[in-house]
């Protein structure tokens, strides 16, 4: 059965409640669009973490090689990555007890989809995660005292 991306409600909930976002295939070139994603996602007082082996820093914050590395909990990983590489990442994001998997625009895997929903992970494919925080007009997250 082929995946059905989650209800607006369902997503307002998911970007409401978390607070970390991994962006899998993050780069420090301003011309890519994890770059602006991740701007984005930072600018809206999310903690954003980047995992690439090829990147020491991101926008500030220390970029990881794979997410298991990273030393803190992630409420959703973000995957800027070829379709072939994500069924790899939905293992790592049950591994470490993500809450969601999300595929960017035009990233589409079945496989990827069924491994992190059998892990119990909520997934998104084929959206922009900062188009749809724009779009469900999420509120921006207010940093605690």
């Amino acid at each position: 059965m082929a995946h059905t991306n989650p209800s607006d409600a369902e997503l307002t909930r998911l970007l409401t409640d978390a607070t970390t976002i991994a962006v899998v295939g993050a780069s420090s070139n301003a011309d890519k669009a994890s770059y602006g994603i991740m701007q984005k996602l930072q600018r809206a007082g999310y903690r954003v973490i980047p995992v690439n082996p090829r990147e020491t820093e991101i926008l500030g914050e220390r970029s990881y090689p794979s997410l298991i590395d990273i030393p803190e909990r992630i409420d959703i990983v973000d995957v800027f990555r070829r379709a072939e590489d994500t069924p790899g990442i939905a293992d790592e994001a049950v591994t470490i007890g993500a809450k969601a998997l999300w595929l960017q625009s035009d990233i589409v895997s079945e496989d990827a989809a069924a491994r992190a929903k059998a892990g119990g992970l909520i997934v998104v494919m084929d959206a922009c995660i900062g188009a749809t925080h724009s779009l469900l007009r999420v509120a921006p997250k207010t940093k605690k005292a």
